[in-house]
């Protein structure tokens, strides 16, 4: 596994790693962390360690850089960033620690391989491709949830796991990115998947640049003027519609969809290897006037499809047609009067409806704790805390002891929301007090009674995760999405399983919860 601080292994040209007062196995850092096997160093001269949480006896990564204090400012300050936000296709970061004469990054530990090393025999299939892309943008849609930015999206920092979970890892806080430059690395990301080079001659891979030795990655091929090949010209069997998106990502003179935007047109393409021929039949066919489909989520966003274009200026120029017909023929005319011929496009003027409408906050009618396991029901008050829009204030649990699994007691506690009808749900952010807390989302369709027996019967038949699934995970923001785009959810659970330690014992506070959705 590469498990490097920059998504990078050191090559021959690479500083030297400061080894003065380096750590040895065996050695526990910060009272927790055993250091187990020295793994590599990254090309900024950090070494590489896979670990041990001896508290919560799982495997972590951890990445020293010698010294600390200044120099070590902006590694630390991405760590805190990044584990504020939640994502099963982000690498969790457990911890940040500076000791003057060296700092580091606690973080999970993940065995796999990097998108570099993937690709290393070659290009990927469209479908695989597909899939890693749409991992991604997923990830940097929660990253931008956040109003950060990532800023360090190429292969080297793409994580496939031996389970096939792709993750991102390392990002950056140095100011030097925009949310629109991570939006299109993910453009050389399904670039480099399908032709297995880079495209981004100006923001070369750090130590990954063409004759750097081993960690080598080869220039997208370019024509006399420096202009990319697409990747249809590069390789056979790719997708036109594939090979159009990738390059749309790349051209600056296109203006690029938002992250979550391009998350739904990649989890629209992400289909099974065996049904890759959908790729060949998903992309102009669903932008072309004579189709009569729905756009899809990238159509709304802008794009090269010219049929489009076209399309939606000739329904503006009709439906103004129409309404100046109407004004000049006075108030009591029926438009039916003035009939005007009906738009051809795919999208007509009255019932064009992208795939993905623009998500909005969604109202919570109602809020309350379930605690099946509870005899006096001391911990259901404050719920509607976690929606006032506080995150200052919130509903808490009771201090637990010796276990995270409220002391053995209870199989666990839940936030209900009602949101009073069904919706199409984007996203659910949960906002918490600490770190370390196990959680998952949950939906159903029944409202018994605010109860011991009446929240029995309701985690009972709660049984069906949605959104993206969490298990053991470290951070204070946790966003699900990747939800079903054609189900509607009118009430939902937020079931904890775990507390994050404090000094007495084991509790945790949500702080806020947002639906997101239309």
């Amino acid at each position: 596994m590469t498990q490097v601080g920059e998504g990078q292994e050191a090559d021959e040209s690479a500083p030297p790693v400061m080894t003065f007062g380096a750590p040895t196995a065996g050695e526990v850092l910060a009272e927790r962390y055993e250091l187990v096997e020295h793994i590599n160093n990254d090309s900024a001269g950090r070494l590489v360690w896979r670990g041990v949480d001896v508290i919560l006896r799982r495997p972590v990564a951890v990445v020293l850089r010698y010294p600390g204090g200044d120099s070590a400012t902006e590694m630390l300050q991405a760590a805190v960033a990044a584990s504020r936000v939640i994502h099963p296709n982000l690498v969790g970061v457990y911890d940040a620690i500076d000791e003057a004469d060296r700092a580091y990054v606690v973080r999970e530990w993940v065995d796999g391989q990097s998108m570099r090393d993937l690709a290393a025999d070659g290009p990927l299939d469209p479908a695989r491709a597909t899939a890693i892309g749409n991992a991604v943008a997923s990830a940097l849609a929660a990253v931008h949830a956040t109003g950060m930015v990532h800023g360090n999206v190429h292969p080297g920092t793409v994580m496939i796991s031996d389970e096939g979970r792709v993750v991102l890892a390392d990002a950056r806080t140095d100011g030097a990115d925009s949310q629109e430059n991570d939006i299109r690395a993910v453009g050389g990301v399904l670039y480099f998947a399908l032709t297995g080079s880079w495209p981004h001659a100006e923001a070369p891979l750090r130590g990954a640049t063409a004759g750097h030795g081993r960690a080598a990655i080869p220039d997208a091929v370019r024509d006399a003027g420096g202009a990319i090949a697409a990747p249809r010209q590069v390789r056979a069997g790719v997708p036109a519609y594939l090979d159009d998106l990738t390059m749309d990502l790349l051209d600056a003179e296109i203006a690029p969809p938002s992250s979550d935007v391009l998350a739904a047109e990649l989890a629209r393409l992400d289909v099974p290897a065996e049904d890759e021929h959908y790729l060949d039949n998903s992309g102009p066919l669903r932008f072309a006037a004579e189709t009569g489909e729905e756009p899809s989520p990238l159509a709304a966003a802008g794009g090269r499809k010219v049929a489009v274009g076209i399309a939606g200026l000739l329904a503006v120029a009709l439906v103004g047609l129409l309404i100046g017909i109407i004004a000049l023929g006075g108030e009591d005319k029926d438009p039916q009067s003035n009939p005007v011929a009906a738009p051809t496009s795919s999208a007509p003027a009255g019932d064009a409806t992208p795939a993905a409408a623009t998500a909005r906050k969604l109202t919570v009618k109602n809020v309350r704790i379930i605690d099946p396991d509870s005899k006096d029901r001391s911990e259901v008050d404050g719920a509607e805390k976690v929606i006032d829009g506080d995150e200052d204030k919130g509903w808490e649990t009771e201090t637990y002891k010796n276990l995270p699994n409220f002391g053995n007691l209870k199989k666990g506690m839940g936030v209900w929301i009602d949101l009073g009808q069904p919706h199409t749900v984007r996203s659910v952010q949960a906002v918490l007090s600490a770190t370390g807390a196990s959680a998952q989302l949950l939906a159903g369709t029944t409202n018994p009674e605010s109860s011991s027996s009446g929240d029995k019967q309701l985690v009972a038949s709660y049984k069906t995760p949605i959104g993206q699934p969490f298990e053991d995970h470290d951070g204070t923001t946790m966003t699900f999405n990747g939800f079903d785009a054609d189900q509607k959810y009118q009430y939902l659970l937020f079931w904890i399983t775990e507390l994050p330690p404090t000094e007495d014992g084991f509790k945790l506070g949500v702080q806020e919860i947002t639906v997101q959705g239309s």
